[in-house]
């Protein structure tokens, strides 16, 4: 009996995982020095809280992702998987009408990502147009990181400003889901 439970929770568990990670498109993936491995995402709309700071998820059209860690080629120390924080995160989704929207990225938690940047979005357009995306990652502010003397010597910085950019993008799928 015991047994039967414990595959039936195995089972659910499972498929929870399965559908929960199809429910995410991903648009990008790259990996920028020293060793970080970024994953660009949509995801269906979601009730973020402390409500008051967030696009209500009635208002929204999806959920816009950056999954930054650290990767197996990071720097000596550095957790493998690990997410790096207090950068500057900046969206730019471009609509083919010619709108745009600009959201910043903030840090957020769930239970399949843990740690990532994310915003609930209200799409520039129509949500069957394609879309180009383009996401700024900007180095943390020098009052927000102290970086000590060795890294310094090896890195110099903790990462450069970066810029990348997808086109003809189609969130339609993705903007029609519900996580519940």
């Amino acid at each position: 009996m015991k047994a039967n439970l414990n595959y039936f929770i195995f089972f659910v568990l499972i498929t929870y995982f399965h559908i929960s990670f199809a429910e995410e498109m991903i648009f990008g993936e790259e990996t920028i020095s020293p060793g970080m491995k970024i994953v660009f995402e949509a995801a269906p709309k979601d009730t973020i809280f402390p409500e008051k700071y967030f696009l209500d998820e009635s208002s929204t059209d999806l959920h816009i992702e950056m999954l930054i860690n650290w990767s197996e080629k990071s720097p000596t120390g550095s957790p493998i998987g690990g997410f790096i924080p207090y950068l500057d995160v900046t969206a730019i989704i471009e609509a083919q009408n010619g709108n745009s929207e600009i959201v910043k990225l903030t840090p957020h938690i769930n239970i399949i990502d843990n740690f990532h940047y994310a915003q609930n979005i209200k799409l520039p357009g129509k949500i069957d147009e394609f879309y180009k995306v383009t996401i700024i990652i900007k180095p943390p502010l020098e009052s927000e990181l102290g970086i000590h003397y060795d890294w310094k010597e090896k890195y110099g910085y903790l990462l450069n400003e970066q810029v990348f950019t997808y086109t003809n993008l189609s969130f339609k799928e993705i903007a029609l889901k519900s996580r519940r």
